[in-house]
Order: structure tokens, then sequence, then C-alpha cells
């Protein structure tokens, strides 16, 4: 599935909600909403960015725009991204990979050219109007963050913890054949394997949690803020081993290269642990107030 690093939870990250498609629609209704993927300053290039790009359905994607800010929507049908229809899309694995697909490639297009608030997955508006009038409403706190936000990016990083590949590491050098231990019986070398392996399991988490420990330290000293995401799992998780750290990263645009390389090489020679790096990416994680703010 193509998405960002944090999955499932950064298309939940977002605070604020669609003011919405009714449930039931009149019969006058548009045949047409509008999808909304992401929010910017007006005069910051999206005007030209827009018509570049395709939404979801093949539609084209253009801007809305109300007191200084700038929205990218694209026509998507009513019936399929009503409440009934997402949530029938959001059930079908295939539907949601393109959602995702699409949703991160229009996001990722505008921010490569200027700040943006990437919205979760499935925003969508009755028409451009509803958008405008949601871009007031909510127009000093997308200020707010886009200031917060400006100059940077965010990098995902997830430690790994996989037992059976360190059971698979070198065996411990041996003292010579006098040191070898005697034979023992087919229940008890059982038995003592079995305690190696569940050793062998402790050891893999114990080492990977003292990796992400450490990722955490260095990242803290060149990172502005923040989010720790749920492990992913099942089909979210790529790779070998175990999801235990999930981490979300705000960095900016100056420090991206520092910020790589103080985490390169913290996994080598530790068996059965794993780090991934992604991004720079949009700041979906990031498109909320910050910790203080949200409690007001």
């Amino acid at each position: 599935m193509t998405s960002h690093p944090q999955g499932d939870d950064a298309a939940a990250a977002a605070p604020w909600r669609p003011l919405g498609l009714p449930t039931e629609q009149p019969e006058s209704a548009p045949p047409s909403s509008s999808y909304v993927y992401a929010i910017g300053r007006a005069g910051a290039g999206l005007d030209v960015t827009a018509p570049r790009l395709t939404g979801l359905r093949d539609g084209r994607v253009r801007t809305a725009s109300a007191d200084g800010l700038t929205a990218l929507v694209s026509s998507v049908p009513a019936d399929a991204f009503s409440e009934e229809g997402m949530k029938a899309q959001l059930g079908n694995l295939t539907e949601l990979e393109e959602i995702a697909r699409i949703h991160h490639r229009v996001v990722e297009a505008a921010h490569t050219g200027t700040t943006v608030l990437p919205m979760r997955l499935a925003t969508v508006y009755l028409d451009d109007a509803r958008v405008r009038a949601m871009l007031r409403e909510r127009g000093a706190e997308f200020d707010a963050l886009l200031s917060r936000l400006e100059g940077h990016a965010e990098v995902g990083v997830k430690v790994y913890a996989d037992p059976r590949a360190a059971a698979a590491g070198p065996e411990p050098a041996s003292d010579g054949p006098e040191s070898a231990a005697p034979p023992v019986s087919p229940g008890r070398a059982y038995l003592q394997q079995r305690r190696a392996q569940r050793q062998t399991q402790r050891d893999a988490y114990r080492a990977a949690g003292a990796v992400a420990d450490e990722v955490r330290d260095r990242a803290a000293a060149l990172a502005r803020d923040r989010v720790a995401h749920r492990p992913q799992q099942g089909e979210l998780a790529a790779g070998e081993g175990e999801n235990i750290a999930n981490d979300a990263y705000l960095v900016p645009t100056g420090r991206l290269r520092e910020f790589h390389r103080a985490l390169t090489g913290l996994a080598d020679g530790v068996p059965g642990v794993r780090i991934e790096v992604t991004g720079p990416w949009a700041p979906y994680s990031f498109a909320t107030p910050p910790a203080e703010s949200r409690s007001a």
C-alpha cells in the first residue's frame, strides 16, 4: 500500500472533520462533491500547481480559496463518497490503497513547492462553497499551523525486532574441545533449545528497545517535535520482524541530511534489530495543533 510512513495513524491525524455530507442527501444534490487534499496559503503557488495534477477518479485538481487560504480539491462522485459510500470504499483494501496513493501523490506534489497541511483521507464536502466556508471557519487555526510547519518536513523512523534473525546469527566462539558440554538426552536437548529460543527472543526485544531509545535521544537534538504512532501490524507492517517503535519527527529542512546521518548504523551489528527511516514527507503527523494547544 502506498502511503506515508505512518500508515493509518496519519490518515486520522488531522483535528478537523468535514462539515459533512448529510446521511441522506436531497434529490437536488449535485452528482459530484468536493474532495479536499491539502490546505496552503493563497498566493503560494497552489493555483499554478493544481492544474498539473490529477486527483481521485481522474478528476482534475483545482483550488478553492477564502481569507488568504487555498484548498486543493477535485470532484468525486457524490454517491461513492457519501458517508455510506466511503464506508464501503474504506473497507475494501484495494480501493483504500488507491485512495491513499492518489491522495498522497497530490499532497506531495503540492509540498514540493510550498508548506501545506495534508487533510485526512476522505475529507469530502458537498461543494466548493462548503470548502470555502470551512477555510473561513478554521482560518486562524490553519494559519497558525502553517506558520509552525514552514521550513520543516516529516521524517518517519521505525524500529523492528526480529527474533528469528537474531537466532540465525553466528554462534558464540568455543574455547576448544576440552570445554565441550557432555552429551545430553534428546528430551533435555529439546528443553535446552526451547529455553535458548525464549532467551533469544527476549534479547532481541531488549536490544530493539535499547536501539529505539538511542534513536529518540539522537533525534531529539535535531527535530522540533515528535509524534509516537501505534506500531504497525498485519498488512500495514513492511518487511521482516515486529514493528516496536513507529515515530514521526518534524525536522527543519536544513537539517535533514544531519538527521539521517545521526541514525545511520545504529542497528549495525545488533542481530534481529532493524531501523527504517523514510522521508522527507509533507507533515501529515503534525497537521494538528501542538500538545499544549490541543486541549484548548
